[in-house]
């Protein structure tokens, strides 16, 4: 791989290359990403999803529209930091095409923003919930007529994949969907590639898949237009990963790892002393800590302190990381996530390990997931129902009222049964959990007045 061909500015329907010397610096393609996605509404519904804790009314604790942000912050820290040494070493990048090493920011704050932006409601036992609806729930009754990697895509239901959806696909009047460029795209695919074979080798690309089988065909384009390296063979689609989505994938480790650790501590939920072991651990490089933290009177400020420091600390490791790795991340030969090679990779696991033992797996988390189950696998059987019986002339008066609930966007036809369960599914998974709660109720005649 290149980088000024993984740097592309190409939009979904462009018929010619898009220069960089040529761009408006006061208005980059790679900052219009930004904009499109923070202005989007699968974007601000970001802010009633679940971080961590569901339904929770806590004002400090973490919705993903604040994690979101927050990673792309870290990310654009990291693609700066490492876009300088990029044009460094390669100084043509800038001399003849006119790339910044802001532009390496941009791509990798925007791609960042991005990142869970095709999650489900209540966090990741959303898609639990819509997958476990077909394995083993009433959505059993549909595998039959679908081919194996249709169904892998719905028992498997995963938001990055779904992610792509939201920033692509079209509907009536918006072709491309928020039509980003080729490069933020490049960087948001971490997992390039369809759900079967399911983890065919131990490559961190593999982990999970990219793209829904309606989506095939554009990743594809995308793909192949950046010059990333095809790994598969036959009618099995996959490549290496772009490079940047390395980046979004270490700003994404840094901040779950760090700022759920600090949701647990101001929930109560870890020990302030726990904490300050497990954070200075990371701060081992760092000799100029104590004095600041000691004249801190708080313990909102003591452990802010702490994280900021740690997460400064993670984002030059991942850095040095890179940068070490880079050839061999060219050349598709880097099968590891950043923070995997971190010299901080065991003091991580240890705060992950408690975040999961005290924050993931607390009584409160684990209440609210079990409701978020239930209001998931109820509306995807109330509109699947009514969705398919519309569609075989069948729709009972029920049915009818039930599909009355769709706003006007996803009042669509659909020609073929696998298109209208991922419809269905999709509609669900745009759902904040406070509007899922909200019609969960209205179905079940148990809205109060």
């Amino acid at each position: 791989m290149n980088w000024e061909q993984l740097l592309s500015l190409k939009r979904q329907g462009d018929t010619s290359k898009r220069l960089r010397v040529e761009q408006d610096d006061t208005r980059l393609g790679f900052e219009v990403d930004y904009d499109r996605i923070i202005f989007s509404a699968a974007f601000r519904s970001l802010q009633d999803k679940t971080q961590v804790i569901p339904l929770s009314k806590t004002d400090f604790v973490h919705t993903r529209l604040t994690h979101s942000l927050e990673v792309s912050v870290v990310g654009r820290s990291l693609g700066r930091l490492v876009g300088k040494k990029i044009i460094e070493k390669y100084p043509y990048l800038k001399e003849v095409h006119g790339y910044h090493m802001n532009d390496f920011g941009a791509i990798v704050a925007a791609a960042s923003l991005a990142h869970d932006i095709g999650n489900p409601p209540f966090g990741h036992s959303g898609e639990k919930a819509i997958g476990e609806y077909f394995s083993i729930g009433n959505g059993q009754k549909f595998r039959n007529q679908l081919t194996d990697k249709q169904w892998q895509d719905l028992i498997d239901f995963e938001g990055n994949a779904n992610g792509f959806s939201v920033l692509t696909a079209s509907r009536p009047g918006i072709e491309g969907g928020l039509r980003i460029s080729y490069a933020t795209l490049g960087a948001f695919m971490k997992y390039p590639k369809e759900s079967l074979p399911k983890r065919p080798t131990n490559d961190i690309a593999d982990k999970k898949y990219g793209f829904f089988q309606t989506d095939k065909l554009f990743f594809e384009e995308v793909a192949k237009d950046m010059g990333m390296i095809a790994n598969k063979s036959g009618e099995d689609i996959g490549f290496e990963r772009h490079p940047l989505a390395y980046l979004v994938e270490a700003a994404d480790d840094i901040c779950y790892t760090i700022i759920d650790f600090e949701d647990g501590i101001n929930l109560g939920l870890v020990s302030e002393d726990f904490a300050l072991e497990y954070l200075i651990n990371l701060l081992k490089d760092n000799r100029y800590w104590k004095e600041k933290y000691q004249n801190l009177s708080t313990k909102e400020d003591r452990i802010s302190y702490l994280r900021a420091l740690a997460i400064n600390t993670l984002i030059n490791d991942a850095v040095n990381v890179f940068i070490e790795n880079e050839e061999a991340i060219l050349q598709g030969k880097f099968p590891y996530a950043l923070t995997d090679k971190s010299k901080y990779k065991a003091q991580m696991n240890d705060i992950i390990k408690l975040s999961v033992d005290k924050i993931y797996q607390s009584r409160e988390v684990i209440e609210k997931e079990i409701v978020g189950y239930q209001i998931i696998q109820t509306l995807l059987d109330k509109f699947i129902t009514a969705f398919n019986n519309k569609f075989d002339g069948t729709a009972s008066n029920y049915d009818k009222l039930i599909l009355k609930m769709l706003p006007e966007k996803h009042d669509l036809e659909k020609g073929n049964l696998y298109e209208r369960l991922l419809h269905i599914c999709h509609y669900v998974s745009l759902l904040t959990d406070g509007n899922a709660l909200e019609l969960f109720e209205n179905i079940n005649g148990r809205k109060k007045n």
